[in-house]
């Protein structure tokens, strides 16, 4: 079974818990029982569902729990001590800040791709059909420091495209829950999260969207005290069945 924790301070708290019982969480055969993931919020459902394979895969494989979030707030976290044993972001330039402060236990492995489009309200009420129709729309993208952010920064100066967004979301998941709760007439997401929003939203292709692809990479942190078990859910990432997951979920191979 999988647990899902909504930020650092659970995380944190959990940790000190574990820490006042004297040891940690250990299987029957004297391995960890538990390893804690950082993880970009456009991996939510597909990570879970890796993670039941994961564990599935090895009876000494330990439960996987996560932390999702923007993948900025994560590196942030991690940078400021908080307890992770795995961080996947949503693209290489936010891994590389850990990269280059020495804080992963070795290069990050990339494991899946994903691209922009554009996200509007059921039925497309306002007809929109691509960028051409930015004016005049309240559009939400992603906060510039957000990789999400970063590649629609990157998106629209390769076409050409000028934003006047309403509002810039932390995370590609507030941008889809403007989106799908009527606060928005459309958002730049990933394609990832126009299969994950069961139906509340409908995709626009995004012209050009091509030109800009984000590489997700995923990396064993330096300071786990699991780094045998964390490198191995690194590596299940590549497997076949992770593979066929990610695939499902929209994401491309890396």
């Amino acid at each position: 079974m999988k647990k899902t924790l909504l930020g650092f301070g659970i995380v944190a708290a959990l940790t000190l818990s574990a820490c006042s019982s004297g040891s940690d969480p250990q299987s029957a055969s004297g391995t960890p029982s538990e390893i804690t993931v950082f993880a970009a919020a456009s991996l939510t459902e597909v990570f879970e569902d890796i993670a039941d394979e994961f564990q599935n895969s090895d009876p000494d494989a330990p439960e996987v729990k996560f932390s999702f979030g923007g993948s900025s707030d994560l590196v942030s976290q991690i940078t400021e001590g908080a307890p992770a044993d795995v961080i996947a972001t949503a693209d290489e330039k936010t891994m590389g800040t850990l990269e280059g402060d020495d804080l992963l236990a070795g290069a990050p492995s990339m494991f899946a791709s994903n691209t922009l489009t554009l996200a509007v309200a059921e039925g497309n009420p306002k007809s929109i059909e691509g960028s051409t129709d930015f004016p005049g729309l309240d559009l939400v993208v992603c906060a510039p420091q957000v990789p999400c952010g970063a590649a629609t920064q990157k998106w629209a100066e390769l076409n050409e495209v000028e934003l006047d967004p309403v509002s810039e979301e932390n995370s590609v998941t507030d941008v889809l829950g403007k989106v799908s709760a009527g606060q928005a007439d459309a958002g730049i997401v990933y394609v990832t999260d126009i299969a994950r929003a069961d139906g509340q939203v409908e995709q626009v292709d995004l012209d050009g969207a091509d030109k800009v692809i984000n590489k997700y990479p995923a990396a064993t942190v330096r300071a786990s005290e699991h780094q045998e078990q964390a490198d191995s859910f690194v590596k299940f990432l590549g497997s076949d069945s992770a593979q066929k997951l990610l695939r499902d979920a929209g994401f491309a191979a890396a």
